[in-house]
């Protein structure tokens, strides 16, 4: 009752019952699965290699610039070895934060000694 068809697929006449129907051929699927998502730390290093950048530009904080090299090193190095981009991030964070409380504890101190009444 059912033929091959030239393209490999059963031919079923219309109107056959359901139990004479032949099970599917299955081929290779739907492919490949997509890639995994990179595990690395690149968001993390953009933010803060733009951070430190921007804290040295605008607050002159002298922190930033090793944040700022620590945040572009573990960006490169996000894909190839994530773990040492990581620990790079980690330093960069805590330079950007040192910086930011020791340029805010300076100005609290020239504001507290009247430095910059004017």
């Amino acid at each position: 009752m059912s033929q091959e068809d030239s393209s490999g697929y059963p031919y079923i006449p219309y109107g056959a019952p359901y139990g004479e129907q032949p099970p599917p051929q299955y081929g290779h699927g739907y492919g490949s699965p997509p890639p995994a998502p990179s595990s690395g730390p690149t968001a993390n290093a953009i933010v803060a290699l733009v951070l430190n950048c921007f804290s040295v530009v605008s607050c002159c904080n002298i922190f930033g610039i090793p944040g700022a090299i620590l945040a572009g090193l573990a960006l490169g190095r996000a894909t190839t070895r994530p773990q040492t981009a990581r620990t790079m991030l980690v330093w960069s964070w805590v330079l950007f934060g040192a910086g930011l409380v020791f340029t805010l504890g300076t100005f609290v101190f020239l504001g507290a000694n009247g430095h910059l009444d004017d």
